[in-house]
């Protein structure tokens, strides 16, 4: 329930009321269904959080996509994720540590590990933050504790 909060809080300025987590992968994406029996991706390393299905239906024509799912499962990132950094710990996922909307490479030496619940809130708030900047928009990033 905590991570549903996340997103709430996180990610709610994008007009999503989740209420279940339907699927994840190893990089802490996010199949959500909403209030409306809709269906979110959450993509952290991406930063966005959009609607891909308006329906359970339409979830599952998406679930036989080829295109979809290797995208989905990341499977060759994922393997040199798990030779490099190991097996994930119980509530952790990879990540990129430089987001790809900030230049991160999908490269071993961007990916680190990190709790769900981190990449949910870190992704959201970015993602608000940048957007309304066009494409190319030069930004400075402060991180405090």
């Amino acid at each position: 329930m905590r991570i549903i909060q996340a997103v709430k809080e996180s990610w709610g300025w994008v007009g999503i009321d989740p209420i279940e987590i339907v699927g994840q992968n190893d990089f802490g994406n996010l199949m959500i269904e909403d209030s409306k029996g809709q269906y979110w991706r959450l993509c952290p390393e991406d930063v966005y959080c959009e609607l891909v299905a308006k329906n359970r239906e339409d979830l599952d024509r998406l679930s036989t996509d080829q295109e979809f799912l290797e995208d989905w499962y990341m499977q060759a990132l994922v393997e040199q994720a798990n030779q490099h950094l190991g097996p994930l710990s119980e509530g952790d996922k990879y990540c990129l540590v430089t987001p790809s909307v900030l230049g991160g490479e999908y490269a071993i030496s961007n990916i680190k590990t990190a709790p769900l619940i981190e990449l949910v809130r870190f992704s959201g708030d970015l993602a608000n933050q940048i957007k309304d900047l066009p494409d190319g928009a030069q930004i400075q990033l402060k991180v405090v504790d």
